[in-house]
């Protein structure tokens, strides 16, 4: 099944760009496809471009599911275990139940989300804030990736109907809980010397687009004190992001900007950037995005640059189900547990549903880079200690 996977959506650096609504999601979808089928499972396609494939489908009056699954996608030059990770151990662990001949008494689902990454428009977890009601189907049918296309459109031509986008009220009626399995971000599980752990929980995290608007104007002849050149205000925002994160003891990070019209010998006149911040309390999230945007305004008044903040995306933070954890810990023989700076699919739907985590050990602690990385072994005992999961939360 990784060898299936390898070659799609690989890039030229090593990593992979996997972007929703892309051709190379489009191949991901149809790979989903073929192991379900491969399995005999009931595939299909939610209204907001989310993949399931039951074993055994929920109906009125029946147990609620259990459901497992991650994403498909990636960010831009992303390792190859993010997400793929959990969809195809959820596949694995329902062979090795049936190799054991559990016969589950309530339905099991693998589910792969859309968009979880954000790579393309913006927004994480697109897919798991649709289904649950968390994202507006207008916003996100608005949003425009860096070409100008709207998600909409993108969405149309992966044969998603972008009319239909809304809460999945229906499906999310059907899963008694969901236990996502996942690559650990960190070092976490390394320095702990353990293949496997269970999430606490998840920071407060979001997304906080800043728009610089100036003047474009020659590099070579506009003076200094008649410019109103957006990328300094831009630079003071990236260094206050710095300072604010180590005062509140989280994360910021600006990974993405785009720079207009982007010609050398020209001052710039738009400078667009995307600040991603974390923390570990909303708190101190707050005070952490209210320092950055602040000292970016001040910036832009002093070089007559206009400036717009606009929230993409927020997600508080999440503790995740004592009991269910509890159950998974102990179906996993007493894993350690360990609280996550990175946003997940199972941090959505906890608003929602019982939700877990499942982590599984990164030697190099290296994430969203060619450097991701998990030994055969523990993503063995990943799929084993999911079945295991899988086992004692629909056969008992």
């Amino acid at each position: 099944m990784w060898a299936a996977l390898a070659p799609i959506g690989a890039s030229a650096g090593g990593g992979y760009d996997r972007f929703a609504w892309t051709p190379a999601d489009r191949e991901l979808r149809s790979w989903f496809r073929r192991e379900a089928g491969r399995r005999g499972l009931d595939a299909g396609q939610d209204r907001n471009g989310n993949l399931w494939a039951w074993w055994g489908r929920p109906g009125p009056g029946s147990p609620g599911a259990v459901v497992t699954g991650s994403h498909l996608d990636s960010v831009p030059g992303g390792g190859a275990f993010d997400g793929p990770l959990g969809v195809v151990s959820g596949f694995l662990a329902i062979d090795c139940l049936r190799e054991k001949g559990v016969r589950p008494a309530r339905p099991v689902a693998v589910a792969a989300f859309a968009d979880e990454e954000g790579a393309r428009f913006g927004v994480a977890c697109a897919g798991s804030r649709l289904l649950t009601g968390a994202l507006a189907p207008d916003v996100a049918a608005s949003l425009r990736d860096a070409d100008g296309v709207s998600m909409a459109a993108a969405m149309a031509g992966c044969g998603v109907d972008p009319a239909g986008l809304g809460p999945g009220e229906e499906t999310l009626a059907r899963i008694g809980c969901f236990v996502e399995l996942h690559i650990e971000q960190g070092r976490g599980l390394a320095d702990l010397g353990a293949p496997l752990a269970v999430a606490s929980g998840i920071w407060p995290h979001g997304r906080w687009r800043l728009t610089f608007r100036g003047e474009p104007n020659h590099a070579g002849t506009t003076p200094l004190a008649g410019r109103h050149d957006p990328m300094l205000p831009f630079a003071a925002a990236v260094l206050a992001a710095r300072r604010a994160a180590g005062r509140a003891g989280g994360h910021a990070t600006v990974g993405r900007v785009s720079v207009q019209p982007g010609g050398v010998n020209t001052v710039p006149g738009l400078v667009e950037a995307w600040l991603d911040a974390r923390a570990p309390s909303s708190r101190a999230l707050g005070a952490l995005v209210t320092e950055v945007t602040g000292a970016a305004r001040h910036a832009a008044g002093e070089h007559g640059v206009e400036l717009r903040v606009s929230q993409e995306s927020r997600s508080p933070g999440v503790t995740f189900s004592q009991a269910l954890t509890g159950r998974v810990a102990a179906a996993l023989g007493g894993a350690p547990a360990l609280a996550t700076a990175a946003g997940h699919d199972a941090g959505i739907l906890a608003a929602r549903v019982p939700a877990a985590m499942i982590f599984v050990r990164n030697p190099t602690g290296a994430s969203h880079c060619p450097a991701e990385r998990a030994a055969e072994q523990d993503c063995l005992a990943g799929v084993r200690g999911l079945a295991a999961v899988l086992e004692e939360l629909a056969a008992r």
